[in-house]
């Protein structure tokens, strides 16, 4: 069974790898601020958002499409509230 610290590194990885240079900054500059202190259950609620298409995503983190009610969960939500573009700006000074 994967260890918590490769299992951080690899969904981190995976968010800094989703296609778009969009969702890439988006999901990358999350990752970077909330997966070293996610425990085990935040982590799966995580991967689980990881396996969901990026037109989704994007449009829920735009404000494009409400959440649905089923996928909305304490990680979304602090996923919606992430300033990614504060975080690029802190990460890359």
């Amino acid at each position: 069974m994967e260890d918590i610290e490769n299992r951080r590194k690899r969904l981190i990885f995976r968010s800094w790898h989703r296609g778009t240079r969009e969702m890439d900054l988006i999901m990358g500059s999350f990752a970077d601020a909330n997966v070293p202190g996610m425990d085990a259950a935040s982590l799966d609620l995580y991967e689980e958002l990881l396996h969901t298409p990026d037109p989704d995503v994007y449009d829920w983190i735009s404000g494009q499409k409400p959440v649905p009610a089923n996928i909305m969960n304490p990680i979304v939500e602090k996923l919606l509230a992430h300033d990614y573009a504060r975080s690029r700006d802190e990460n890359h000074a």
